[in-house]
């Protein structure tokens, strides 16, 4: 069971985050991979993903809230952080016509642009998009024939952009939006439709608190991974084999497990 997108770089976890790896290993996690979500970010996350080798990796990427901050020096400075044997995916990047805190043309020059990076290394993408469904496919489809795997994170989206996203071979993210039943039952219904072998989870901690936690948290946690897989197993019985990675024989296949291949080793 991999955590496929964490924020360990969160100030809400600011000097806890060998007590946060320690819980989610007790707790069955058998890799977490922290996200990068701007430059500075995507550094830390690597820095820390280093601390723990073979269970943490990290992505670099910049976050489309963060686009506007994007200058001539930080593509070069991304591709040297894929570089890193820890680093498996450029991202988290895409649109995010929701809130707008980068202007829509910028989001969506920054977001080819790393889709174009990712195709020059050879490597998957970890993607965002909210409310901005129709240009994030014509922006992503024409690299996809370039690019090894990409996973869609978070999903909340309709059943049309569902359906669209597996006609592209997308991988599926979901969270503990699941375990919301004011907001998570589409969610729960639709991943009865994602093929098991693409279909992923992850915490987005220190955010998307599952709702049914008694007592519930502050803040979210990998540790709380198994829970949100129990509960989509509760509803579906479809979860446990795509969330299942066994321990591997050493880095270079859970490297091949993080790269959202989502197979057993």
């Amino acid at each position: 069971m991999i955590d496929i997108g964490l924020n360990l770089t969160s100030s809400q976890f600011a000097g806890e985050q060998s007590a946060l790896v320690a819980r989610a290993r007790a707790a069955g996690v058998e890799a977490l991979i922290l996200t990068g979500t701007d430059l500075l970010g995507s550094r830390e996350s690597a820095d820390l993903a280093a601390l723990w080798p073979c269970y943490c990796f990290s992505t670099a990427g910049v976050h489309p809230h963060d686009a506007k901050s994007v200058d001539e020096q930080t593509l070069p400075a991304l591709r040297e952080l894929a570089a890193l044997p820890q680093v498996v995916a450029i991202g988290e990047c895409g649109l995010d016509y929701n809130r707008d805190f980068s202007p829509r043309p910028v989001q969506d020059a920054v977001f080819d642009a790393q889709l174009a990076l990712a195709a020059e290394l050879a490597m998957p993408v970890f993607l965002h998009c909210r409310d901005a469904h129709a240009r994030f496919i014509e922006i992503l489809r024409p690299w996809l024939p370039r690019l090894p795997g990409a996973v869609l994170h978070c999903f909340t989206g309709s059943d049309e952009e569902l359906d669209e996203c597996l006609a592209l071979g997308l991988h599926i993210g979901v969270t503990g939006w699941l375990c919301d039943e004011r907001r998570g039952q589409l969610l729960r219904e639709q991943v009865a439709r994602i093929p098991a072998g693409r279909l992923m989870i992850e915490t987005d901690a220190p955010y998307l608190v599952p709702r049914d936690l008694k007592p519930r948290p502050k803040r979210n946690e990998p540790a709380f991974l198994p829970h949100i897989a129990q509960v989509g197993d509760s509803w579906l019985q479809l979860f446990r084999a795509p969330f299942r990675v066994a321990a591997c024989a050493g880095c270079a296949n859970m490297i091949s497990a993080v790269v959202w291949c989502a197979r057993t080793y």
